[in-house]
Formats: structure tokens, C-alpha cells, sequence
């Protein structure tokens, strides 16, 4: 039987500290989130991120499972095989939001910006796992705050490139969090 993989999905190692980010905490124009959406799900319920309704329709059991220790996060369990999982949790002690992610560049072992729904994003992470199944998805939803789409696929089509995964998981996530607003 295989062995499960369990991760944390909060930061990448390649974060930097927030109190040293690049050009003191201007955000990059390229960076820049012109219409914020609210934070308050992302920092005290993470698994309001979705709805029971958006979770099935992407193939993920509800209810999503919390980790309430600093900074929360949720993982909800695929609904096609319980080896696979996708995260969503937020760092908010970055006060620069993405641009706090760019500024750990130089340490990922890929750096693959994308926009996700119009909101600045980036695929990186300090240890390159995505032929393994497991990616990290940054997603600028305010200036100040980055949200986390993590993938743990231990099985299926999707193991060998979890990217598209992570991506249609954060725009259901932008799309829920844009009818809050």
C-alpha cells in the first residue's frame, strides 16, 4: 500500500521574512490587486472558502477538514480517491501580500507566474514536488495578503502536473470569495 504524503499547507520555505521585503513594502505595480476581495474566510474560516456546492462540483469532499493552529488552513479530500487533497490557508504575518512570495525568488526551485480570474498569482515553492503531485499556488487577493492553494495528489491523471488542479481550486475560491464581496 502507499504511503499517504501529509504537508502542512501554509508557507513555502522560499518565503521571506515579511519585515524584509523588496522596495519596503511598495507593491510591485504588476502585483497590484485593483479590486481587493474580503479576507475575513480567509483568516478565521478557511474552509468557508468554499461552498459544500463548489467543492463537489470540483470533486472535493465536503466538509473541508480545518487546521486551526497559526495561520489556519482547510484540506478537503478528493471525492474520487481519498489520497488526494488540495489545501487553502493564508499567511498574514506577510504584510506585502505577493510581493513578500516574489521576494523569495531567488530561493524557489520554480517560479511560475500566472493570473488567476484577473488576481496575480504564482506557482513556487523551495523543493520542486510537482511530478510528485504536490504544488503551491500564491494567489494576491488584497495587497496586503496572499492565499495558498496546495496539492497533495498521490494518485490518478493529475499526479504527474498538479498545476491545473491548484488553479481551478483558487478560481473557485476568487469566485466565491467575489460573491461575498
Amino acid at each position: 500500500m502507499q504511503r499517504r504524503r501529509q504537508r502542512r499547507l501554509d508557507a513555502p520555505s522560499n518565503v521571506a521574512n515579511p519585515t524584509s521585503s523588496a522596495a519596503g513594502g511598495a507593491v510591485d505595480p504588476a502585483l497590484k490587486v485593483s479590486t481587493p476581495l474580503p479576507t475575513d474566510a480567509v483568516l478565521n474560516d478557511p474552509c468557508a472558502l468554499l461552498s459544500a456546492g463548489q467543492a463537489g462540483k470540483i470533486g472535493l469532499k465536503t466538509p473541508g477538514k480545518l487546521d486551526d493552529r497559526t495561520p489556519k488552513a482547510c484540506t478537503w479530500e478528493s471525492s474520487g480517491n481519498a489520497e488526494n487533497s488540495v489545501g487553502i490557508g493564508a499567511l498574514p504575518q506577510n504584510k506585502n501580500g505577493l510581493s513578500d512570495i516574489y521576494s523569495g525568488k531567488s530561493s524557489a526551485a520554480y517560479f511560475t507566474p500566472v493570473t488567476i480570474e484577473g488576481y496575480p498569482a504564482v506557482f513556487t515553492d523551495k523543493s520542486d514536488d510537482r511530478s510528485s503531485g504536490s504544488c503551491q499556488l500564491w494567489i494576491g487577493i488584497t495587497d496586503q495578503l496572499a492565499v495558498s492553494v496546495g496539492t497533495v495528489i498521490n494518485v490518478g491523471a493529475n499526479k504527474p502536473d498538479p498545476r491545473p488542479v491548484a488553479q481551478k481550486v483558487g478560481q473557485t475560491m476568487i469566485d466565491h470569495l467575489k460573491s461575498a464581496a
